[in-house]
Parts: C-alpha cells; structure tokens; sequence
C-alpha cells in the first residue's frame, strides 16, 4: 500500500482550498459594493394605490433591468457603473413628523448611499433640509411646490420633476383658449402646500390671460379629506364655466365618483392638473370633457421613444395596467441618478465617484426619460425644467381617448432660473434677461 498517498491527497486538497479562497478573494475585489438607495412612497392609504404603488412599481421595474444590463440605450450600463442597486422601500403615510424620523432612520441607521422619494409637497418641505444637514444626496421625484428651490438653495437636494407652476400655466393657458368667452372660474383644492401653490399660481395666470374674469369660489379641503359634498354643492351653486383643481391619488378620485352623479363635470368643465392617474384606474367613470393633465409629458402625453415603449411594454407585462405618471416620475429620477452617477464616474477614470462628485455631475444635468428630456436647468441646476400636455378625456365605446391634446415647452410655462414663480407670472410670464 502506498503510504504517501493521503499525504499527497492532503497537500493538493489544502492548495486547492488557498487556491479557491484567493480566487474568490479576487472575484469579491472585482465586484462593486452595491448602492443602497431609500425609495419612500406612500405604501398605505388613500394614496397608495393611485399613487405609491405605481412609483414602488416603476421603481422596481427601472432597478431589476438596471442591474441585469437590459436598459434601452443610453442606459445599458449595468447598475450604476456597475455597481449593483439595491431598493429599500419606506411607507410615506403618516405625516410629516413622521417622515423627518423616517428619513434620518434611513440615513443614520439603515446606512442608506441615497434617498429617492416624496410625494406630497409637506413632506418634502420637511424633508429638504436634512438632506443638507445629514449630507445625504436625496432626490425629490414628484412632490410640486415651487418653494423647495424658490425660497432655499441646497447642495444635497435635487428634484427631476418639474414644479405646480408648470401645471398650473398650462392650464390656464388651456382653458382660455377652450372657452375663450368664459366669465367665471373656481377652485377645488386641498390646504396644503400643494393646493395653496397650485391654485395661487392658477388664479394669478387668469388674472394676466383673462383680466376681467371673476374668481368665483376657491374650496380649501382637508388633505385626503376623502368627502366632498359641501364643496361640490358650493361648487354648483357658483356657475363657474371652468373649475380648477389639484386634487390627486385618492381625493382626486373621489371627485370624481361624488361629483359626476350630482352634474360638477356636466355644469362646469372640470381641470384636473393632477388627473391622469383617474384614467388608469377609473377608466370609462372619468366624465367627458373632462381636462385632464399628467404633471408633465406622461402615459397618455409620452413621446414614442425607445425608452419610453419599452417601459410601458415591461411595467404592462409584470402588473397588467399601463404605468400611469407615478411610476413615469419615479423612473425618472432613478434614471437621472444613473446618469449623473456615471458621468461622474467616467470623469473620474471609470473609478467608483464620490457623492460630491456625482452632486457636481447632477448639477444642470441633461437626461432622458422615458417622458422624454429633462433639463436640470432650474434653482442653480437642482430644479428640473419638463413641459407638458393637456387632454381632454372621451369616452369612446367604453374606452378613454384623449382629444385635443396640447403641449406646452418648458420654457412657455416655467419661470427663469431665480426668478419667483409669483413674480413671473405677475410680469405677463416675460422670460429672464
């Protein structure tokens, strides 16, 4: 018997186990740390089905076909220059004192590389300053008020959404020449930062378009009030030819179900800045006539790009409903990330960037989405600049169509960078020197 054998056997089982260790010591080097980005979106309540489960959605689709290279161009990259993405996801409900913890938990405790999020305007008020306090690169996906740049200036904080005031010029640009004999109008929005600014910016554009028009009435309801009847029977009672409202995600919804049966949308031509989720989940209840917008170029208002086909294609596909301007915005940001991640990335010799390299390469980005470019050219290239498009909803053999539709360039409906959106359009919307 040969003795030396186990010996033997001994000595090239421990060199193969150096040998496997090393490799994979070498394959662990090469692999990129992954990115861990906070994704907060309303999981629970009113708002969640119109609207955060969409974004969560969108957010999931970009992300998986990020990390497994299946982007359309220019977005073929892996990850984020390779380094792999990783999501976790904070329900936005509760308030605003809740979602200043939430956010320093995500920042202090999870460890987070990142925060991407926010819907409702208050919670974005809350948020923006600790963005700069804690240095976290965040990003503001949807939330509208102008005030986030407009009266501060961050570092940390972007948002590639474009702001109320784009919503609120472009529709009254919209009704007045809909109803260029129209004598009065009134409003329907919720008292918050979102409602005040929209319909504030709203009434002014009426004001310079159509001077001699009367306000009618302006209903300030409780957010997420979820019951409407006063103000729908104010409403009827005021005669406007056109009512403006802000109203989204549940409130939005019940607008409509309460306000159809009772004749709102009949008696007045109803603006629903914000309305674009109703089509994809109320469909044919969405009353004719209705104007209906989708807080940029989204969905129904999306150009035919590479990009965009395949993100409906692909969020169709996995959840069996067209991706309504939610999950539109939060691809978005996702993908303005990526772009200014890899640009940052290339300028520094293909090596992992540091945050204040990709906070420099975010500054006055331009990138595509799948609703087409967006410039990053506002509140010192913090502030996405994005036109936009209004619609009027028609039943068609139980489908919804979308009839004389109307974009407007950024540049029509968006103030100068540094200037105030009050101001601007109290000037007669004169562009900066």
């Amino acid at each position: 018997m040969n003795t030396k054998l186990p010996r033997q056997l001994g000595f090239w089982s421990a060199t193969i186990l150096v040998l496997a260790s090393a490799f994979g010591a070498v394959s662990a080097a090469a692999q990129e740390n992954p990115v861990k980005i906070g994704a907060v979106t309303f999981l629970s309540g009113a708002a969640a089905g119109p609207f955060g489960v969409p974004a969560r959605n969108g957010a999931e689709i970009i992300v998986e076909a990020m990390n497994a290279g299946q982007l359309p161009a220019p977005y073929t990259a892996k990850g984020l220059g390779g380094a792999p993405v990783q999501l976790a996801f904070t329900d936005e409900a509760g308030g605003t004192t809740k979602q200043v913890n939430e956010y320093r938990n995500l920042v202090q405790r999870d460890n987070v590389d990142m925060v991407i999020g926010y819907i409702s305007s208050g919670d974005c008020l809350a948020v923006a300053p600790l963005a700069d306090e804690l240095k976290k690169l965040t990003v503001f996906f949807d939330c509208g008020t102008p005030r986030i740049f407009e009266d501060a200036s961050y570092k940390y904080l972007f948002r590639t959404g474009a702001t109320a005031t784009m919503d609120s010029v472009a529709a009254a640009l919209y009704v007045t020449e809909l109803k260029p004999s129209l004598k009065k109008y009134a409003g329907i929005n919720q008292n918050y930062s979102w409602g005040q600014d929209s319909w504030n910016d709203f009434e002014a554009a009426m004001k310079v378009l159509k001077p001699g028009v009367e306000a009618a009435t302006s209903q300030m309801p409780k957010l997420l009030a979820g019951q409407y009847g006063a103000e729908i029977s104010t409403l009827l009672t005021s005669h406007a030819d056109v009512v403006h409202t802000s109203f989204w995600g549940g409130d939005a919804e019940a607008l409509i179900l309460q306000g159809a049966p009772r004749g709102l949308f009949q008696k007045s031509t109803v603006v629903m800045t914000a309305g674009e989720p109703t089509l994809v989940r109320l469909g044919s209840q969405v009353p004719d006539g209705t104007v209906i917008g989708a807080r940029g170029p989204f969905d129904v208002f999306a150009p035919d790009t590479e990009l965009n086909r395949w993100f409906r294609k692909a969020y169709e596909d996995r959840y069996g409903v067209v991706p309504s301007y939610p999950a539109y915005k939060m691809a978005q940001a996702i993908l303005g990330v990526k772009s200014a991640w890899e640009k940052a990335q290339a300028a520094n010799d293909g090596k992992r960037p540091s945050e204040d390299q990709v906070i420099a390469a975010f500054e006055h980005l331009s990138f595509e989405g799948p609703g087409g470019k967006v410039e990053m050219a506002l509140g010192k290239g913090h502030q996405a600049m994005q036109g936009t498009a209004y619609g009027i909803a028609k039943n068609a053999g139980g489908k919804i169509t979308m009839v004389n539709v109307k974009t407007y360039p950024a540049t029509k409906v968006t103030p100068p960078d540094g200037v105030k959106s009050d101001e601007w359009i109290k000037s007669g919307f004169k562009a900066g020197k």
